[in-house]
């Protein structure tokens, strides 16, 4: 009876497996309709937008514009807005055919999905259902048969008790024959009911389990084939919609490529020459002019201001024209002359502040190279151990991450050495259970682990206690930033002595964080060590406080052991105490330890009364 509840047990678990499993496939389903939906409404927004590109750059009804389509460049691009325009209509045909041949038909399939998934499943139900009523019944007979079983035995020992007694009447002892042969007549009865109700069950079960069930399984499983080459064909045809598409899009992509070598930039250029020669002769050479005498200065008639002086006489015929890229039409391009040697003193006077800046470009300049080196080193990798190439703040995070990463290992070491004390101590009190003495090479070695850890934390901490001391106190940054804040309307030859006593780096962080790494490596001893005298020396029957299930087999030589096998389902009576072991009980007589790796444990207040369902 019991294997053939776990067998129920067993196939209701696999019910709900498949239909989580169903059930995301057609979430997949609807999510891939989701993804395609998108990228559909993206290919309508994109030729949306490229539409309304090429249009907003097509030329308008004026004259300029008209002007300009005589270049080469205006044509080849006025055919590349057209073809763009040709380019978004096929981004429009990609959306629509995704509309059409995809997402419309994964719609129209996930209906016809789910009808049948829940068709199967609802037989699955009904099968077991069926299967569970039966099984009832089946219990309801064996009670009756169970219980008329204990009546005709009662009715019996009563009757020969009655015979056996002097005293009783005879009509007594005849009422009590009677009603034992009554009772067994009933028992009787009840066995043939039984009997025959189990043929039919057995019968009924085996058409379950072989037929039914079966069946259904395979119905299910064909549902999920079709729904995974559905999918299959869906993402086909997404590749497909964009590849029928693609000699149209190159045909469009090779006419803006035709375009675009139809440029003619001579012709242009000839163009815009013919277009905008104005006919003027260039100026004269300009005299030499010596400042040592008081001279005036003497114009040639080639110079540049008789030639203005011919140009503004009135009926000249060049009145109106203009000199190239003068935008003023009233005024010649003659500019005012400052004489060389204003110019010479003001050059000189200017030495002091091209020192100053010469000084601020080298100091950046040294920052640059040293900058440039330390993020060398970083990529590189390469570098001392106790990171001297580095600038003080970021040493000090590194000494300070190196740290923590030393002290991370100290606690593993002795996390792994606290558990070997624990099983030493269990094989001390338990010969049977190992040998003690097999545990103290590893002690050992875990102890030589620590010692060398703790002395590369004390290496570290000496290196990152010397880096703080360099570093300045948080006192000394405020006053440093408070000296800028008053000094920043000072004059520039200030500002670049300032530059050059600036600090390498700004630091952030506190330096208590030494004081807390260094509380972290020598932790406080724990006083706590599990007493094991109980475990071994109670004789009553310890309570159920969960079960587990094995996940490999043990074979359980030593004693106080408890051989297990794959898959089997047992009592846990006592949890593991940091040794590896767990107790646990197969009935009220077979108890031991298994190792706590060996099984899967489930610790719950109603343990037991789940383990005998089971």
């Amino acid at each position: 009876m019991a294997e053939t509840l776990l067998k129920e047990q067993q196939l209701k678990d696999q019910f709900d497996n498949l239909e989580r499993h169903t059930q995301w496939g057609i979430d997949f389903v609807e999510k891939y309709t989701k993804f395609v939906k998108e990228r559909s409404e993206i290919e309508t927004n994109y030729a949306k937008q490229i539409r309304n590109l090429s249009k907003k750059y097509q030329p308008k009804k004026n004259s300029r514009e008209e002007e300009e389509s005589k270049y080469s460049f205006c044509r080849a691009f006025l055919s590349t807005l057209n073809e763009l325009n040709d380019y978004a209509g096929q981004h429009e045909v990609i959306g629509e055919n995704l509309m059409s041949q995809i997402i419309a038909e994964l719609s129209r399939y996930l209906q016809e999905l789910k009808t049948e998934r829940k068709s199967h499943f609802n037989d699955g139900r009904k099968a077991q259902q069926h299967i569970e009523s039966s099984w009832k019944q089946l219990e309801l007979y064996k009670r009756r048969f169970e219980k008329e079983c204990k009546e005709a035995d009662r009715a019996q020992q009563h009757f020969e008790k009655m015979d056996a007694d002097i005293n009783v009447t005879k009509a007594d002892v005849e009422k009590a024959r009677q009603q034992a042969q009554m009772r067994h007549q009933m028992a009787a009865d009840s066995k043939g009911d039984y009997s025959a109700y189990l043929q039919k069950f057995n019968q009924e079960q085996n058409e379950h389990y072989y037929t039914v069930i079966p069946n259904i399984f395979q119905k299910i499983q064909d549902m999920e084939e079709k729904r995974i080459d559905r999918i299959g064909v869906c993402m086909k045809t997404f590749a497909d919609v964009d590849r029928k598409v693609l000699p149209i899009v190159g045909q469009c992509l090779d006419g803006m490529t035709k375009a675009a070598e139809s440029i003619e930039p001579k012709t242009d250029s000839k163009q815009v020459v013919e277009s905008y020669k104005s006919g003027f002769e260039p100026p004269g050479d300009v005299e030499f002019e010596d400042y040592g005498q008081a001279m005036k200065r003497t114009m040639s008639n080639t110079s540049l201001s008789n030639s203005r002086e011919l140009k503004e006489k009135p009926g000249g015929k060049s009145k109106g024209k203009l000199w190239p890229f003068i935008k003023n039409k009233n005024k010649s391009p003659k500019q005012h002359k400052e004489p060389l040697s204003h110019r010479l003193n003001d050059f000189m006077a200017s030495k002091p502040k091209m020192h100053c800046l010469r000084s601020l470009r080298r100091g950046l300049s040294l920052k640059l190279i040293t900058l440039n080196s330390h993020i060398r080193n970083l990529i590189e990798g390469s570098g001392p151990e106790d990171f001297s190439h580095l600038p003080p703040e970021q040493r000090r995070k590194k000494l300070q991450g190196k740290i923590d990463d030393l002290n991370k290992d100290i606690q593993k070491e002795m996390d792994q050495r606290d558990a070997l004390a624990k099983m030493k101590d269990v094989y001390v009190k338990n010969p049977q259970m190992g040998d003690p003495a097999s545990v103290d090479p590893r002690l050992a070695e875990i102890e030589q682990n620590i010692e060398k850890l703790q002395f590369e934390v004390q290496k570290f901490e000496g290196w990152l206690a010397e880096v703080e001391e360099r570093m300045p106190s948080k006192s000394d940054t405020h006053r440093r930033s408070g000296l800028f804040e008053t000094q920043n309307n000072t004059v520039v030859s200030n500002n670049c002595a300032q530059d050059r006593e600036s600090p390498d780096g700004s630091y952030t962080e506190e330096q208590n964080s030494e004081t807390q790494v260094k509380a972290t490596v020598n932790p406080p001893p724990t006083s706590s060590t599990p007493e094991f005298d109980d475990e071994f020396d109670d004789e009553e029957t310890l309570p159920t406080i969960g079960t587990c299930k094995a996940l490999y087999p043990f074979e359980g030589h030593n004693e106080g052991t408890i051989a297990v096998m794959e898959g089997e389902l047992l009592y846990v009576i006592e949890e593991d105490k940091g040794d590896g072991w767990t107790r646990v009980r197969r009935n009220e007589d077979e108890e031991g330890y298994v190792p706590t790796s060996y099984v899967e444990v489930f610790l719950e207040t109603n343990a037991k009364g789940a383990m005998t369902y089971i």
